[in-house]
């Protein structure tokens, strides 16, 4: 069984996306038979690398799964958003050896698009799960 954690950008304009975008990670975490084993929220998806690589350092984490959503605004801080945590998440993942799903929807991203991608839940989980058990098999 694969053990995860799970890091949940609570940043959210009108609608709490992240929430509904956890709740289908958790569902799909049923689904696969994992069990989630630790859940940090963080403020924002900026501040997820530091939550992934918490987890990612405890010995009952085999992946971890970021959730986010990152709307558009009026300047294009979005953009250095979701391109620090990108970044930031792709560091703590090859500096700890451990897979890091990233589940963060936008730039760019309107209210309606995050919407449409709540799902992105559930796809973060699945590729944390795939690459959990791929590298497990090596």
């Amino acid at each position: 069984m694969v053990q995860l954690g799970l890091v949940v950008a609570q940043f959210n304009k009108d609608r709490p996306i992240t929430h509904e975008m956890e709740a289908r990670g958790r569902e799909a975490a049923r689904e696969r038979g994992a069990d989630v084993v630790a859940t940090m929220e963080v403020p924002g998806s900026y501040d997820t690398p530091l939550a992934a690589d918490r987890l990612a350092r405890r010995d009952d984490v085999d992946a971890v799964a970021v959730i986010g959503a990152i709307i558009e605004g009026d300047t294009d801080h979005d953009k250095v958003i979701a391109d620090a945590a990108a970044q930031g998440l792709t560091d703590v993942s090859l500096d700890r050896d451990t897979p890091v799903a990233f589940g963060v929807t936008g730039p760019g991203m309107t209210q309606e698009e995050a919407v449409d991608r709540i799902d992105y839940g559930a796809t973060a989980v699945h590729s944390a799960i795939d690459m959990a058990e791929e590298l497990d098999s090596l």
